[in-house]
């Protein structure tokens, strides 16, 4: 199900840091997001629509300061978008549902996936588990 929502609508909703990352493409500062070094068991969602997108299980220290993931959910609705910005080829990585910017995705994790999903905290809302 893909969420349609204004930007007045999102601006509302969220953060200006939310808003300029997930609506804008923004980067936040590495080591200033809320999530870079929280370890607290738990499913992290999307900030826009709250799909869920990693689990707590997943993640690990990647050293670059956003919070970094070697696999998405099995039914995460993830994008994987060629971007050039910047002077780079990179894969960005979206919500299908919302369209949100969330981070990207690199081919230096751990295994058993090789894959770092670095995510931007301003993309993320950690649901801890009870």
């Amino acid at each position: 199900m893909t969420v349609k929502k204004t930007d007045q609508e999102y601006k509302a909703q969220l953060s200006s840091i939310e808003f300029e990352v997930t609506r804008h493409s923004a980067t936040e500062r590495p080591f200033t997001g809320k999530y870079w070094d929280t370890w607290t068991k738990g499913t992290y969602k999307c900030i826009c629509c709250g799909e869920d997108l990693f689990d707590s299980e997943s993640k690990f220290d990647a050293g670059c300061g956003w919070p970094s993931f070697f696999v998405a959910l099995n039914e995460a609705p993830i994008e994987e978008i060629k971007d050039l910005t910047h002077g780079m080829v990179r894969t960005e990585v979206r919500c299908k549902n919302c369209d949100a910017h969330l981070g990207h995705v690199f081919d230096d994790g751990p295994q058993p996936t090789g894959l770092r999903y670095c995510i931007n905290s301003a993309s993320l809302k950690l649901m801890p588990k009870e």
